[in-house]
C-alpha cells in the first residue's frame, strides 16, 4: 500500500471533480453525499493499509519516499512531486481521512435541503485533497502547496453561506478575515522556506534535516528560520497574535468547524513544527518563544471561553486554547506529546462540534446556550456523546484527553519548569469549567426556550452514528499513549512509534535534570483534582444555584465585560491596524496618489497636447495658395541659411 499512497490523495480530488463539475446536475443528495464520503473513505483505507505495512517493517525501514514526477528543475533547484510515508505522515493521514470521513457522512444529514449541497461536498473533498498533500509532501514546496490549498478551502467553506448575516457583518466578511490573517502568517512561512533554501541548498525534508545535523551553521540562522516558520504556524494554527480569524470562522456550517477548525487544518502549524523538529531544536530561544506563546494562548483563550454564550464560539476559543497546549508541548521539546494531543483532540473536539451541530439542528439554528436547557430528554444520543467529549477534553481519568493533556503537563514541568506546569494546570481547570458550563446550560436544568417557537428533537442516524463512533474513539483513543509509569516495559506505544522521526531533535534538546515517577504521579493527581473540582463547581452553579454565577459576574462586572468582549482585541486591531490602512488607502493612495498625482499627470499631459493641437490646427486653413506661400517661404529660409552659413 505504501507505493500506492498517492491514491489516498487522488480519491478526494476525484470526488471534488465529480461533484464540482456535475453535482448540480445530479440533484440527488444521497448520490452526491455517497460520492463525497466514499472517496474520503477510500483514502482512509489506503492510509490504513500503508500504516499496517509500515508497522510490519523494521524500524530503520519505516520511512519511504514515493516519487511521482519532477515538478521543477532550474538552475540547481530540483523539486520533485513526491510523498514521504513515515510514522508522522501516516499518523496525520489517518486522522485527516478517518475523522474527515465521519464528518462527510454527518454532513449528509446536516446539510440536507441546502441549495449548495453539491458545492459543499466538492469543497470538503478539495480540502481533504489539500490537507493530504500538506501532511504527505516530502519537501517544503509540496507542503506549501497543501498549506495554501487548505487556506483557500477555508475561505470557501467559512463563506459558504456568503449572504448570511454573522454578528455585525456577513459570513463573507468572516471568510475574508480568515484569508487575510492567514496570508500574514504565510508571508513569514515563505521567508522561512527561502532562507532554508539559501542555507541548505535544498527544500527536500531528508536533505535539509540531514544537513541541519551535520553542517556547522550558526544559531542565529537557525533562529531566523525557526522564527519565520513559526510565524506561519501562528496564522494557520491560530496563536497569539494571529488567532483572531478562528472565532469568526464559526460563521461557516458546523461540519466545517468540526473538520477544518477543530480536527485538521488548524493543526497544520503543529504538524509543520513537528516535521521540522530538528530546525526548531537547533534554535532554543525560539523553542522557548513557542512554549511561552502556546501557554499564553491557552490561558488567554480559555479565559474568554468562560463567559461566551454562542455554543460554537465557546468551542472555538476552546480550540485555540487546546492548540496552545500543542505548541506548549512542542516548545518544551515534547513533539510526540504534541502530535498525541493532535490525535485525541481531533476525536473529542470533532465530537463536541458535531454534537453542537446536532443541538443547533434540533433547535432550528438557535446557537445561544442561554436559550437551551433541559435538552437531555429530547436528544439522548447527542447528550450522551457530548458528555463523553466534555469529560475527555476536561482530562477525566481514563478518557483520551486525560492521557495526552497529562503528558503535556508533565513535559511542561520536566522540561520547562514549575511555572509552565502551574499555568497549564490552571488552564486545564478553566477548560473543565467552561465546557461543563456549556454542557449544563445546554442539556441540564430547566428548559429556557419557547416551546411555541422551538421543537427540539434528536438528529437522524446519519448524524448520530458518527457521534457514537467519535465517542468511542474519545474513550479508547488515549490508550495507545499510556504513560511509561503505567505501561511497564512496553513504554509509551505512541511515543515509541514516533521516536525515530524525532531522534535527531532529541539529541539537541536540553532537559532539566532527573525527575521521579513519584513527582509525575503527584502532579497528575493534582491536575485531576483541579479538573474534577471545576466540573463539580460548574455543574453545581449552573444546575443547582445559578445565583452564584450571577453574583460573581455582578461583583466583577468590569472583568466580566472584558472577557465577554474578548479583551477588545478585535476593536484594538481595527483601530490600530485596519482603520489606518483603510484611511491611508483612501486618502493617501487613492485620492492623493492615484486621483491627484497619477491621474493629474496623465490628464495634464492630455490637456497640454490638446492646447498645442488647438493652436497648430489653425494653420490647416484648406487654402492651397497659403500652403504654396508657406512652401516658398520655407525654401527661401533654407536657402538663406545655407548662404549665410557657408
Amino acid at each position: 500500500m505504501i507505493n500506492y499512497i498517492y491514491l489516498a490523495v487522488i480519491f478526494p480530488l476525484i470526488g471534488f471533480l465529480i461533484n464540482g463539475l456535475i453535482g448540480k446536475k445530479i440533484k440527488n443528495e444521497i448520490i452526491i453525499g455517497i460520492i463525497g464520503s466514499s472517496t474520503v473513505g477510500l483514502s482512509f483505507i489506503i492510509s490504513l493499509g500503508a500504516f499496517l505495512q509500515t508497522l510490519s517493517l523494521p524500524v530503520d525501514q519505516r520511512a519511504n519516499t514515493v516519487e511521482l514526477f519532477t515538478w521543477l528543475s532550474a538552475n540547481g533547484l530540483n523539486i520533485k512531486f513526491a510523498y514521504l510515508v513515515d510514522q508522522l505522515s501516516l499518523t496525520m493521514s489517518l486522522i485527516v481521512t478517518g475523522v474527515g470521513f465521519l464528518i462527510h457522512v454527518y454532513s449528509i444529514g446536516y446539510m440536507h435541503g441546502d441549495r449548495g449541497f453539491w458545492r459543499f461536498f466538492a469543497y470538503l473533498n478539495l480540502f481533504i485533497f489539500s490537507m493530504m498533500n500538506l501532511v504527505l509532501g516530502d519537501n517544503f514546496v509540496v507542503l506549501f502547496l497543501g498549506w495554501e490549498g487548505v487556506g483557500l478551502c477555508s475561505y470557501l467553506l467559512i463563506g459558504f453561506w456568503y449572504d448570511k448575516k454573522f454578528e455585525k457583518s456577513t459570513t463573507a466578511d468572516a471568510a475574508k478575515k480568515a484569508f487575510i490573517v492567514n496570508r500574514i502568517g504565510d508571508f513569514g512561512f515563505l521567508l522561512g522556506i527561502f532562507l532554508i533554501y539559501l542555507t541548505f541548498d535544498s527544500l527536500n525534508f531528508n536533505e535539509v534535516f540531514s544537513k541541519a545535523q551535520s553542517l556547522s551553521i550558526n544559531e542565529t540562522t537557525f533562529s531566523l528560520i525557526a522564527l519565520f516558520l513559526f510565524i506561519g504556524a501562528t496564522g494557520k494554527s491560530a496563536q497569539i497574535p494571529l488567532y483572531v480569524w478562528l472565532p469568526d470562522a464559526m460563521a461557516g456550517p458546523t461540519p466545517v468547524s468540526a473538520l477544518i477548525h477543530a480536527a485538521t487544518m488548524v493543526t497544520a502549524g503543529v504538524y509543520m513544527v513537528s516535521r521540522a523538529s530538528i530546525l526548531f531544536a537547533s534554535a532554543p530561544a525560539i523553542m522557548m518563544l513557542i512554549a511561552v506563546i502556546g501557554l499564553l494562548t491557552a490561558l488567554f483563550a480559555a479565559s474568554i471561553g468562560l463567559v461566551q454564550n454562542d455554543i460554537k464560539k465557546v468551542l472555538a476559543y476552546s480550540t485555540i486554547s487546546q492548540l496552545g497546549y500543542m505548541f506548549l508541548a512542542a516548545g518544551v521539546g515534547a513533539f510526540s506529546a504534541s502530535i498525541f494531543h493532535v490525535m485525541t483532540h481531533a476525536f473529542f473536539k470533532a465530537l463536541l462540534f458535531l454534537g453542537a451541530g446536532s443541538v443547533i439542528h434540533g433547535m432550528h439554528n438557535e446557537q445561544n446556550i442561554q436559550n437551551y436547557g433541559g435538552l437531555k430528554k429530547y436528544m439522548p444520543k447527542t447528550y450522551a456523546t457530548f458528555l463523553i467529549a466534555a469529560l475527555a477534553i476536561s482530562g477525566f481519568p481514563g478518557l483520551s484527553g486525560f492521557f495526552s493533556k497529562d503528558e503535556i503537563l508533565w513535559y511542561a514541568y520536566a522540561n520547562g519548569g514549575f511555572i509552565f506546569w502551574l499555568i497549564g494546570a490552571l488552564t486545564a481547570m478553566l477548560t473543565a469549567f467552561y465546557v461543563f458550563r456549556l454542557f449544563s446550560l445546554t442539556f441540564l436544568g430547566n428548559e429556557r426556550f419557547d416551546h411555541h417557537k422551538f421543537h427540539p428533537h434528536e438528529s437522524p442516524p446519519v448524524m448520530t452514528i458518527p457521534l457514537i463512533i467519535l465517542a468511542v474513539l474519545s474513550v479508547i483513543g488515549g490508550y495507545v499513549g499510556i504513560p511509561e509509569i503505567f505501561s511497564g516495559e512496553n513504554g509509551n506505544l505512541f511515543e515509541n512509534w514516533l521516536a525515530p522521526v524525532y531522534e535527531p531533535a532529541e539529541q539537541k534538546i536540553n532537559h532539566y535534570g532527573f525527575h521521579t515517577h513519584t513527582q509525575e504521579i503527584l502532579l497528575m493527581t493534582i491536575s485531576v483534582i483541579l479538573a474534577l473540582s471545576a466540573i463539580y463547581f460548574a455543574l453545581y452553579v449552573y444546575t443547582k444555584n445559578k445565583n452564584i454565577a450571577e453574583n460573581i459576574s455582578n461583583r466583577f462586572r468590569k472583568f466580566y465585560n472584558l472577557l465577554f468582549n474578548k479583551y477588545y482585541v478585535d476593536e484594538i486591531y481595527d483601530a490600530v491596524i485596519v482603520k489606518p490602512i483603510v484611511t491611508g488607502s483612501e486618502k493617501v493612495l487613492w485620492k492623493f496618489t492615484d486621483s491627484f498625482i497619477i491621474d493629474g499627470i496623465v490628464n495634464g499631459i492630455a490637456k497640454i497636447i490638446a492646447i498645442i493641437s488647438e493652436s497648430i490646427r489653425k494653420i490647416q486653413t484648406g487654402i492651397a495658395q497659403l500652403y504654396a506661400l508657406v512652401i516658398v517661404a520655407g525654401i527661401a529660409a533654407v536657402l538663406l541659411w545655407i548662404i549665410f552659413t557657408l
